[in-house]
């Protein structure tokens, strides 16, 4: 959740107010008599504005504080439009109607709502099977609000099994650190950070597919090292992390020192979409299946098609999650095992996790991530055939011969009917494309990031960053395809997108410069300067600003921009 910044409500009013002046000095707004026949037949609809900053001595009529909010929401961006976000933005009917008659529920009051808490351990079981957990061990998770609460918590077990395991030694446990790759989401360097650990963000590079490059991991990892983090689904592009890859490497690492370091696989999107899919993780093992993954995250409230407010972590075996972790609460009737961040929290997202894996089931699954899979497919073989963008992520691509065992079982299965993910490079969903390098040389001053302001103003949120450290000099448009992407609302987004890059294309430079004075949404604040100083205008027209954007010495939207789109 992003920091707010304190507003005077006083000042900020009086300037409002100042603006409403007429011309002999006498105010506009007027005192009137007001009835309540309608929401709007009150003060507010022209007397008095909305309390926007200080809690009002006398409240307002409940339909009247409705009818406000919800006008003032109307301001927002259509979630269906949002392609900027992996967060779900549709459920069934059924679905929100379990949610809306479990809105009150407290998932942290075992005692009170057992056949919820029934729930929750049932979901954690399909996930530890859907998985690979296997039999002989006995796998433990717990739900969470999303998946930066689960990565901090599979991260918070490694060190501290790190640490008894150094402590039974006799060894310090000064130095803690933890490897990712460079195009980590945000949620991992918090773990780092927050819990007092060395972050090793390794490079990546357009030959490791801008993901955690496996070679780096050998040069990087010593007996300090509490662990790895290993992406299923790389925010950047979409593409999977190696995870057998970097699982053999630890292997011959610890033959060779005897020094054993675990993987955390960080599935927050893959791991509703890998079990399901025909392509699976690219063909290589990915979960449980290996024993060095100890443990997994993933959303529920990304591909989990379950409203925000939900992820997952499931430990493989209990002796994975120190016990002394682990709280024993007995205060609300019952006893109750806890390991989370947060105590109290809404149990609602959990009963509709457990009502899409019921109605879905595997096959219903299986549809659902084909089908965004085939959208994403159709969405980045048009960007191409435009010839003015080229995909930077790989989903349309054939793969490679080493990587066809999936495609060639897939047709032995299935027959040669159709094509499916097996027959591409495993990944998600997420269509990363930029404009390509001839077009940037016959159009120089189109600047990529035009094409996200044009979009917005067609309501499509299409956001517009560069790639990680290394390689940010390379921006990227990112489309994320979610269940809602219908093939009728991608036709539109397809016309939108050619439409606008042709008016870039039909307008000059100083007619596009117009596009660089663009502020976020609901930023009213006067442009300053570094010194904060407002910024004036040249004689020219232009400000400084869009002078400088046309001679390309402006701030580039990089390092960090992405994570705010995640």
């Amino acid at each position: 959740m992003s920091l707010a910044r304190h507003i005077d409500p006083e000042e900020l009013i009086s300037r409002l107010h100042d603006a409403h002046l007429t011309g002999n000095g006498r105010q506009i707004r007027q005192k009137m008599t007001t009835s309540h026949l309608t929401p709007y037949g009150t003060k507010y609809a022209s007397e008095t504005e909305i309390p926007k900053y200080e809690l009002p001595k006398k409240g307002a009529p409940a339909d009247t504080a409705y009818q406000l909010i919800h006008d003032e929401l109307d301001l927002d961006g259509k979630p269906n439009l949002n392609l900027a976000s992996f967060v779900g933005t549709y459920m069934q009917p059924q679905a929100t109607q379990l949610m809306a008659e479990n809105l009150s529920k407290n998932l942290a009051d075992n005692d009170e709502y057992p056949a919820m808490m029934s729930i929750h351990e049932r979901c954690i079981s399909i996930l530890a099977n859907l998985w690979g957990a296997k039999k002989s061990e006995k796998a433990v998770g717990s739900a969470t609000t999303g998946s930066s609460e689960a990565i901090h918590l599979g991260g918070l077990a490694m060190k501290r099994r790190w640490q008894e395991y150094r402590k039974a030694k006799g060894l310090d446990t000064l130095n803690p650190n933890i490897i990712m790759g460079a195009n980590a989401q945000v949620a991992l360097e918090k773990f780092a950070r927050y819990f007092d650990v060395e972050a090793r963000i390794l490079p990546v590079s357009k030959e490791s597919d801008y993901r955690l490059d496996p070679e780096l991991v050998r040069k990087n990892i010593d007996e300090n090292t509490i662990g790895v983090f290993v992406i299923l689904g790389s925010t950047y592009t979409g593409h999977y992390e190696p995870v057998e890859e970097i699982s053999n490497i630890l292997d011959e690492y610890q033959e060779k020192t005897g020094v054993d370091i675990p993987i955390h696989v960080d599935a927050a999107s893959g791991g509703f979409i890998a079990p399901f899919t025909y392509a699976q993780a690219g063909g290589p093992k990915w979960n449980f299946d290996l024993p060095r993954v100890k443990s997994i995250n993933t959303s529920g409230h990304k591909y989990g098609l379950v409203y925000a407010g939900v992820g997952w972590i499931v430990w493989r075996d209990e002796a994975y999650l120190p016990q002394h972790l682990v709280f024993e609460l007995h205060y609300l009737g019952g006893t109750e095992k806890s390991f989370t961040l947060n105590f109290s929290r809404p149990g609602a997202q959990v009963i509709a996790q457990y009502y899409n894996l019921i109605h879905l089931g595997f096959d219903g699954y299986r549809e659902i991530m084909e089908n965004c899979l085939r959208n994403a497919r159709l969405l980045s073989k048009s960007l191409e055939a435009t010839g003015w963008y080229t995909c930077v992520s790989d989903i349309h691509r054939r793969p490679t011969v080493a990587s066809g065992v999936l495609s060639g079982a897939k047709h032995a299965v299935l027959g040669e009917e159709g094509e499916t993910s097996a027959d591409y490079v495993a990944g998600l969903p997420v269509v990363s494309f930029r404009l390509t390098d001839e077009f940037q040389r016959e159009f120089p001053h189109i600047k990529q990031e035009s094409v996200s302001f044009l979009m917005r103003a067609r309501q499509w949120i299409i956001p517009n960053y560069a790639l990680p450290p290394n390689e940010d000099k390379t921006e990227i448009l990112r489309v994320v395809v979610r269940e809602s992407m219908s093939l009728d609302l991608l036709d539109r987004l397809i016309s939108d997108l050619v439409s606008v890059t042709q008016t870039l294309i039909d307008n000059d430079e100083v007619d596009l410069s117009i596009l660089q004075k663009q502020r976020p949404a609901g930023d009213s604040r006067p442009r300053r300067d570094a010194k904060g100083k407002h910024k004036e205008e040249d004689t020219s027209g232009l400000t400084q600003e869009s002078k400088e954007v046309l001679e390309g010495k402006a701030a580039r939207l990089a390092d960090g921009i992405h994570r705010s789109v995640c």
